[in-house]
């Protein structure tokens, strides 16, 4: 069967040729490419969010020492509370702004006259109410519109109140997804925040983590086996994260990059400006999180702590070695798809096979081809206007507080052996004659669930009811149902429990797949 042909039948000329390039059967032995971060073509039901979801919803949203104010409609705000699972302990003094939603609820009088004092006033309430020490503006469409100048009120409320106060230009219509907003807020994050403190960290072995954002708790996990091993967690980007901590990660020896798509601006400009070097890492799946630990170890050559990591694997293993088995024996067989955003399509691939679970398809909300295929396309990328329509933040290598911990020959070495400051991608991991498709759109989703037959199938909210509709379990990795921590060892356990519970819920004896109920298509035109 041509699974590409039968699914681009269905659109006219026009669709078929705008996403042709986006649909791609693996082939393990050439080196492939695919079209990717290009505008979704109209009219077709996509699961992507927009400019201002990036920035404030995934970004910014988990700070919890934060007053994060979305400057616009409540219908935008929505997004501001609740919908992520970020968990967040307060900070020493009891801030945790996560669980309130900050709005300006602009009306239509305000998109005719200007939001700016309206702006102001919610500034001075939050203030005032809430006692914040960091206050974050961020933009939705009507502001970009009609051209409120949130970052003159920003400088105004550092003066007025003595916080911090930073603007983010993230109107909805910048770029073409939500990446977009990932793009300015780490320009944001670097330009006025990372470098402010200069304190520097109790003990060695000090790394960021970036580009986790603890849903369900996941950076609780990885905090807890890296402080385990012995390492000193200096700040997270930006799950149960704070400005203060970011504010000091510039003192760092290594940033772990977790979400490749969400946190590589910071990671190469940290690198530019403080010598910060970064890993790529993955901490979803058992396998990969040793790998991830033990490269680790290597990037800081003590021996000691090479073995510290291993004995902490070895128990890590030891302690959910029966429950992996139990759940593996249960699940072995089976078939996944995912369409999720981050670098969560290529890492949880890892944890399905220390199930014995196959991935027939994957693919990405809002990935770059370099999330597909690696970095080392990236000088081939051509940029476009969408890409151009957003700041690159170009920054110096900072005097003061530059600092390289690797010699150059040490550099050079690690580069080849445990792949520091490079990505593979996730088409290089996926098994040959499976499938990847960027953007997957409704339409899609059913067509690939019918031909494909997986058996599990991991999306968002959006695609999820329709996936189950049609007899096909479905799990969210953007907020896994209300469960977690999925990462780590420990989480591996609680993902194989949750996985064996929905395929064996007797609720699917209840429901016909549409492809052992004949065509229904068919079955409308005879109705």
């Amino acid at each position: 069967m041509d699974v590409k042909s039968t699914i681009l039948s269905k659109y006219n000329a026009k669709v078929f040729k705008g996403r042709q390039d986006h649909l791609l059967e693996v082939d393990a032995g050439q080196t492939q490419e695919i079209a990717a971060n290009a505008r979704a073509v109209p009219g077709l039901m996509t699961n992507r969010g927009c400019c201002y979801a990036g920035c404030k919803g995934v970004v910014l949203g988990p700070l919890k020492d934060t007053c994060v104010i979305t400057h616009g409609p409540i219908g935008c705000g929505f997004y501001s509370w609740g919908t992520r699972r970020n968990k967040a302990r307060g900070d020493g003094e009891g801030r945790n702004f996560i669980q309130y939603c900050f709005s300006t609820d602009m009306q239509e009088p305000d998109i005719v006259f200007g939001g700016d004092k309206k702006l102001r006033q919610a500034i001075k309430e939050a203030v005032t109410i809430f006692h914040p020490k960091h206050v974050m503006i961020c933009s939705t469409c009507p502001v970009g519109l009609i051209g409120d100048d949130i970052h003159a009120v920003a400088a105004e409320a550092e003066k007025d109140y003595g916080i911090t106060c930073v603007a983010f230009s993230c109107e909805g219509y910048k770029g073409v997804s939500q990446s977009a907003g990932h793009h300015i807020a780490n320009n944001g994050l670097m330009k006025r925040i990372i470098g402010a403190d200069d304190t520097p960290p109790p003990s060695k072995y000090a790394v960021n983590l970036l580009g986790e954002y603890n849903i369900g708790g996941d950076g609780w996990e990885v905090e807890r086996i890296l402080k385990r091993v012995g390492y000193h967690v200096v700040s997270v980007f930006t799950g149960d994260g704070a400005l203060a901590d970011i504010a000091r990660a510039h003192t760092a020896d290594l940033n772990l990059v977790q979400c490749h798509r969400s946190i590589n601006y910071v990671a190469e400009m940290m690198k530019t400006a403080y010598g910060t070097d970064w890993l790529k890492v993955n901490f979803i799946g058992l396998g990969s999180a040793a790998e991830s630990l033990r490269r680790i170890a290597e990037f800081f050559g003590d021996q000691d702590l090479k073995n510290r990591t291993e004995e902490v694997i070895a128990d890590e293993l030891a302690a959910i070695e029966p429950d992996i088995s139990y759940f593996k024996s249960r699940l072995e067989g089976r078939r996944a798809a995912l369409f999720v955003g981050g670098s969560r399509s290529h890492h949880y691939q890892d944890l399905l096979r220390d199930f014995g679970v196959a991935t027939v398809l994957a693919g990405y909300e809002f990935g770059h081809r370099d999330d597909y295929e690696g970095r080392q396309v990236i000088p081939r990328i051509k940029e476009d206007a969408d890409s151009k329509n957003i700041e690159t933040l170009t920054v110096a290598k900072d005097d003061k507080r530059y600092r390289a911990f690797l010699s150059p020959e040490r550099y050079e070495e690690l580069k080849s052996t445990i792949g520091l400051e490079s990505y593979a991608g996730m088409i290089r991991d996926m098994p040959d004659g499976s499938w990847v498709v960027d953007d997957l759109n409704h339409f899609e989703t059913e067509q690939f669930a019918k031909l494909l037959r997986p058996d599990i199938f991991f999306s968002g909210i959006k695609d999820k009811y329709v996936l189950q509709k049609s007899g096909v379990l479905s799990r969210q990795l953007h907020c896994y149902d209300y469960s977690g921590p999925y990462a780590g060892f420990r989480g591996a356990v609680i993902f194989g429990r949750d996985l064996t519970m929905g395929l064996y819920a007797p609720a699917w004896k209840m429901v016909t797949p549409p492809w052992k109920a004949g065509d229904r298509e068919g079955d409308a035109a005879n109705a």
